[in-house]
């Protein structure tokens, strides 16, 4: 006999057998004992609401145990099922909040590591001028790019107001950041602006329990901005041409830095923070005049606010600021394509036995000494990018000539392949297998084998006949001679076979995966400084007033 501590609209001790009882029988004692009805009752287990089922589902099966505390309340039909909707949104919410941190995971790890990319793109880490950087280790590349992933994911749930699960993302970010070694990243401001843009969570939440860790952020976030920006800003200013993209960043620091002290009683640091605070959203606010200059140059309203509000409002800078992002644009886009080139060209060649891509800019080193291209890549892929191994490969006429024949080899059984694929299709269309035979050889290709298919009488003829195969093209339809086909677990690469042709894609969440990468995609390397402040600007507002008010 078990024992079950019920709370709520009665309070007891029920002496229950798990095994023999049910929901609808636990309903039943306590609407008894506290002479309600049954209807009415709602029995809440470990944050979620016991169900009827179909009414013969044992307690024990719930997973329902000995001493196990259930709060029962009273509610109509229409209370219990608004309660049992908020906790399956709660539970869609968990489900994706962990579904983004996963994605993010293996999408660092692929992308990190030099890995063949399972995708037509590949993501890598830019500093401010566009240029790809590599920082640290292999450990700290994919702890940056995690971080970066899940802050481009809290900033789209920022801009849509989602301040809770933005918090939560920007929570996996930290976590994924601290992973990094921290002389890595101290010269890059990602960290600083994530811990400012947590704190902003707090604030739009109106979460004044987190006021002493509110404050604790905004100082580490101050000195990290700091180091990354410079005395002044001055580095920023350099490599920005004199340009002010952070002012936004720092409006919202000052802001912040002008609540918490508010709220712990220090008026004088929150006065002087939340005045400079309103003088750079002054700062911020874009004339008219110059707006309506910038956009009859053919310029969109919201660039040409944003180049105004990064170029101080000088209007000949933001056209300069303008003109050279779209050039910026123009050099992405080119550079995308010819990275989906690279990358389906490496998918080509395969994997190195570590399931490594071959490294194109080694392969062209040896393509310039002389060697022929799908040689030298193979003997890359041999010997994990090692260059020097790679020419005692090649060099020795005995290697050579293996890495030849089985080059060879290959060609010759993805022909054979393509061949058997070829057939199985048209034995799918309803053609007889050994006239489809027929046609391919006396075709060539798949289309033309299917004119001749339909054209001639007797290769249209389906009938149970079997003419002799021809050699050099398999008839043979077993499951060992079926087409590769995709599967859960990984991708083939068409080029090598043997050693490494797969990538490991266990448990792959696509869907997840692009939602991440378009949110990359659409960021450059100052959308983390573009800020709409007008948010901030009622906020100083409101707290000076505050502050006057309070005689403070």
């Amino acid at each position: 006999m078990a024992k079950l501590k019920i709370a709520g609209i009665w309070v007891g001790v029920l002496e229950v057998e798990l095994e023999e009882w049910t929901v609808p029988m636990l309903r039943e004692e306590v609407a008894k004992r506290s002479d309600c009805g049954t209807v009415s009752i709602n029995l809440i287990w470990a944050g979620k609401v016991l169900k009827d089922g179909d009414g013969t589902e044992k307690l024990t099966h719930l997973g329902v145990k000995n001493n196990a505390k259930i709060l029962a309340s009273r509610g109509c039909a229409e209370e219990g099922r608004s309660l049992e909707g908020e906790l399956m949104a709660e539970e869609e919410r968990s489900r994706r909040l962990n579904r983004v941190k996963a994605a993010a995971t293996v999408m660092a790890k692929r992308h990190a590591d030099g890995s063949l990319p399972v995708e037509d793109f590949n993501i890598e880490v830019e500093d401010q001028s566009g240029k790809i950087v590599q920082l640290g280790s292999e450990t700290d590349q994919r702890a940056v790019m995690m971080g970066l992933m899940l802050h481009a994911n809290a900033k789209q749930l920022l801009r849509r107001e989602n301040y809770k699960d933005a918090l939560e993302v920007l929570t996996m970010g930290e976590e994924a950041f601290s992973l990094c070694n921290p002389k890595v990243i101290e010269l890059i401001d990602n960290v600083p602006i994530l811990q400012i843009d947590m704190v902003w969570c707090y604030f739009m939440l109106r979460d004044i329990t987190r006021l002493s860790v509110a404050g604790a952020r905004l100082e580490k976030a101050r000195v990290g901005i700091e180091r990354a920006h410079g005395k002044d800003s001055s580095r920023v200013r350099l490599l920005q041409a004199g340009r002010h993209p952070e002012l936004a960043i720092h409006l919202r620091l000052e802001l912040l830095e002008g609540v918490v002290a508010y709220h712990s009683g220090q008026f004088d640091k929150s006065r002087n923070a939340l005045t400079s605070a309103q003088a750079k959203y002054f700062q911020l606010q874009v004339p008219d005049e110059a707006l309506s200059l910038v956009m009859s140059m053919g310029f969109k309203e919201r660039d040409a606010k944003r180049a105004l509000r990064m170029s101080n409002q000088d209007v000949g800078s933001a056209i300069d600021f303008l003109v050279e992002e779209k050039a910026k644009r123009v050099l992405k886009m080119e550079e995308d394509i010819r990275r989906r080139s690279d990358i389906m060209e490496q998918k080509k060649y395969g994997m190195t036995p570590s399931k490594k891509a071959v490294d194109l800019k080694i392969l062209n080193e040896l393509v310039s000494l002389g060697f022929e291209k799908e040689l030298a890549a193979e003997a890359l892929r041999r010997n994990e990018n090692e260059l020097q191994k790679a020419l005692d490969d090649l060099t020795n006429p005995e290697a050579n000539s293996a890495i030849q024949v089985d080059i060879e080899s290959r060609k010759r059984k993805r022909q054979r392949k393509a061949s058997e694929a070829a057939i199985e299709q048209l034995v799918r269309m309803g053609f007889d297998r050994s006239r489809a035979v027929s046609a391919l050889q006396a075709g060539g290709s798949m289309e033309e084998a299917m004119n001749l298919l339909l054209s001639q009488p007797e290769f249209a003829a389906n009938n149970n006949s079997e003419s002799e195969p021809n050699p050099g093209i398999s008839a043979d339809n077993s499951a060992n001679s079926s087409i590769p086909m995709l599967s859960d677990a990984s991708i083939s690469i068409d080029g090598v076979e043997g050693a490494s042709t797969s990538i490991e894609v266990e448990d792959r969440d696509v869907e997840m995966e692009h939602e991440l990468a378009g949110e990359l995609a659409k960021g450059d390397a100052l959308t983390d400084y573009d800020i709409e402040v007008a948010k901030e600007g009622e906020a100083v507002t409101e707290y000076l007033a505050l502050l006057e008010s309070a005689g403070k």
